[in-house]
């Protein structure tokens, strides 16, 4: 995305601390580009060291495509005379600040609100959205889902997106006079400075467990970058946290961030209690007022007190807050509840981490009130941290009749070697429960066909995805679709 405006190279630097300039400063900057192969004249090229290759090695390309300046870590052997190198000792997070200058530092003219945390991101983050424009207000969205401008919908590729493409989204928003922006905040983000050089006016908390191990390499690595977000967080900003996670307090201890909480368990800012839970709805009471909500669940209880927490310290009134939370639905793929016409429930959720998986199948568990069955359908993705994978299957196991292991996002592994994994968690007393079918559309349908009426069936993994990723090609693959022509095929019998 290009700005419409050029801006001068030195103009975008004086955040950028330990700069060494060689060449002109003066030089106009069109864009700034991070793929060699975009490059055009007058652009800034960025040569990151990412996971997969080291931009550096492309710097040739981009001077050649006609790259006005290079920002660097290293120079190159040969270094043209008619391009300026910025060598700074870290490249991403360089970008981060030159983006936010380049787009005219864009949060600085919004409410924006991080919201980070293993589970909950997405919902929390949604909630905010659809409040905030119940509300009144003209809102933005950064999320796994989508991103989104009013009712304009972007398609969404990460969590969160790079520093430019980041900053641009955000200068959009503020051009359309949104006056609140939320957005998800992964520890990748974190960890790859895609947030560095934005301006929060709050930062979320949810929990925290094993995930996205495949990047971090350990869970202290993980718990750091989640823990960044809220050291950078300035004395203006609030940090709401869950302090029924352990790691709650953690997360903001070097924070410059006014600290705020909210619990279901114990004394809070924001107080939680839920008085009654079915699959219609679930009766809370929040800082001792009664309220009757559309969303169920335990964790969908927590998601609502940040929501409420969060736009309290925003500045909203209470009873409004409340009011218009008692309408909402819950985001795409999140225990999203379809019915067949013999009384099967279907929920499609996107628990793809053990804890995940265990809150939506607890939840399940207090929902039954009778015989009816839970059947569950999981699977792990590929090139994704492997520990989760026996878990997730143990954890099917304890909650369910029955359970079928299947394919998620195998990506560049083989199905069956994930599928081996999984179960390796299978306890011995449930191998004649669970069964294997690599095919998740035919998991589906074998569940589908197979429920008797007041049955539970959950899809779990995938959620709002409407894609399967095998060796790096994205093929359609949409639970919901297939759960409700299952449904459909029912009816026809």
């Amino acid at each position: 995305m290009e700005n419409d405006q050029e801006k001068i190279l030195s103009s975008l630097l004086g955040e950028v601390k330990g700069a060494t300039i060689h060449g002109y400063s003066d030089v106009r900057i069109k864009n700034i580009i991070l793929d060699s192969r975009k490059v055009l004249p007058g652009s800034l090229f960025v040569a990151l060291r990412g996971t997969q290759t080291d931009g550096h090695q492309y710097i040739g390309t981009a001077t050649d495509l006609g790259a006005s300046a290079i920002l660097c870590e290293e120079l190159p052997e040969n270094p043209r005379e008619d391009v300026t190198y910025v060598e700074v000792e870290d490249s991403a997070a360089a970008m981060g600040l030159i983006a936010a200058a380049f787009y005219g530092h864009p949060s600085s003219k919004v409410k924006l609100v991080g919201v980070t945390g293993t589970n909950g991101k997405t919902s929390v983050a949604t909630f905010l959205f659809q409040l905030f424009r119940a509300l009144g207000y003209r809102c933005g969205l950064l999320s796994t889902v989508q991103n989104q401008i009013e009712d304009e919908i972007i398609p969404s590729t990460h969590t969160t997106p790079d520093a430019v493409a980041l900053n641009a989204l955000i200068a959009q928003m503020a051009a359309r006079k949104c006056s609140h922006v939320f957005m998800e905040v992964s520890s990748h983000s974190v960890a790859q400075h895609r947030i560095t050089g934005l301006q929060f006016a709050g930062g979320i908390f949810t929990n925290i467990t094993h995930d996205h191990l495949d990047f971090h390499k350990t869970f202290d690595n993980y718990i750091k970058a989640k823990k960044g977000f809220f050291d950078a967080l300035p004395k203006s900003a609030f940090a709401l946290v869950n302090v029924d996670d352990r790691r709650g307090s953690v997360m903001v201890q070097n924070t410059k961030a006014r600290i705020e909480t909210y619990s279901l368990q114990t004394l809070a800012t924001f107080k939680g209690k839920i008085i009654s839970d079915t699959l219609a709805g679930m009766h809370m009471e929040i800082n001792q007022r009664e309220v009757w909500f559309r969303v169920i669940g335990r964790f969908n209880a927590y998601n609502l007190l940040s929501v409420y927490g969060a736009a309290v310290l925003l500045g909203e009134k209470e009873e409004e807050v409340l009011t218009e939370l008692s309408n909402l639905k819950s985001p795409p793929g999140r225990f999203e509840q379809f019915h067949s016409a013999d009384r099967i429930v279907g929920i499609v959720d996107y628990a793809h981490t053990p804890d995940a998986l265990e809150n939506v199948l607890e939840t399940i568990t207090h929902l039954r009130h009778g015989n009816e069955q839970v059947i569950t359908i999981v699977g792990c993705g590929g090139n994704r941290d492997a520990e989760k994978r026996p878990k997730m299957a143990e954890i099917a196991c304890k909650y369910s009749n029955k359970v079928i292991l299947t394919s998620d996002n195998p990506r560049y592994e083989d199905p069956n070697d994930i599928l081996e994994q999984m179960r390796k968690g299978v306890p011995p007393l449930d191998y004649k429960k669970t069964t294997v079918i690599a095919d998740r559309r035919e998991a589906i349908f074998k569940a589908g066909l197979e429920a008797s009426p007041e049955d539970i069936i959950l899809v779990a993994g995938k959620g709002h995805e409407n894609y399967q990723e095998i060796k790096g090609v994205k093929h359609h693959f949409d639970d919901k679709e297939v759960l409700l022509e299952v449904f459909a095929k029912r009816r026809g019998n």
